[in-house]
């Protein structure tokens, strides 16, 4: 590039010429330069619900690892911290029989994906939470301190949210991951997923009209959480 501009000036063509020269110069570096440098590498991900390690594809004997498949499987571990804890809760503490069954199809589906994300985290070298988010935690506190139908109403709300939210999650990987541990998981957590939907949407308690809102419905007196995030998903 200085060779150029020397050129050009000794050419006698002048400041013009070298600002010429400087523009294209500029412009296919802009060009050249990595999205993420301008955006944080994560606006389409979080676009899509995803969130962006950074760390960009790997090779593994499994197939490709990409930055959308590690945020799944994380997903779905942190699914199993929260909705684990949830499903017990609706089995010791409703009253109803539906919000019971679907407390126990919550722990078995959650049993299972648990093991599986934490078989592919170890195969893979994906490092997984123990722990829900703070977010999360604060989902299992507004359980902890509803009573009665309150409680039935938050329980099948919050998750049957969440699950709508992880779904779509389930869907993208699946279309999309060429490694083959991470399909069959993203298999496997499609049909809980769904099964999940389908008994929370059987207490009959599922307010849909909200599920088209940004926030989970909540009783009167408590905090409205925020919306599901990478969750961070399923």
């Amino acid at each position: 590039m200085r060779s150029v501009i020397s050129r050009a000036m000794a050419s006698g063509r002048g400041l013009g010429t070298v600002l010429v020269v400087s523009a294209l110069a500029a412009t296919l570096t802009a060009l050249l330069l990595p999205v993420h440098m301008f955006d944080g590498g994560n606006s389409v991900a979080n676009s899509q619900g995803w969130d962006d390690d950074g760390k960009g594809t790997v090779n593994t004997p499994h197939g490709p690892l990409t930055p959308l498949d590690r945020d799944f499987v994380r997903k779905v571990r942190l699914a199993g911290t929260w909705e684990l804890p949830a499903g017990r809760q609706a089995q010791e503490r409703s009253s109803r029989e539906e919000v019971r069954r679907a407390g126990d199809h919550l722990i078995e589906g959650h049993t299972e994906l648990d093991e599986r994300a934490i078989e592919v985290g170890r195969t893979l070298g994906i490092a997984l939470p123990n722990q829900p988010t703070e977010e999360q935690q604060g989902w299992l506190s507004q359980m902890n301190a509803a009573q009665g139908d309150e409680y039935d109403r938050l329980f099948a709300n919050l998750l049957r949210r969440a699950h709508g939210k992880v779904f779509s999650l389930v869907a993208l990987v699946r279309a999309q991951t060429r490694n083959s541990m991470v399909r069959s998981l993203a298999s496997r957590a499609n049909a809980v997923v769904l099964d999940h939907i389908t008994v929370l949407e059987d207490t009959g308690l599922v307010d849909f009209q909200s599920m088209a809102g940004d926030a989970p419905p909540s009783p009167p007196g408590t905090a409205t959480p925020r919306p599901l995030s990478s969750a961070r998903n399923e």
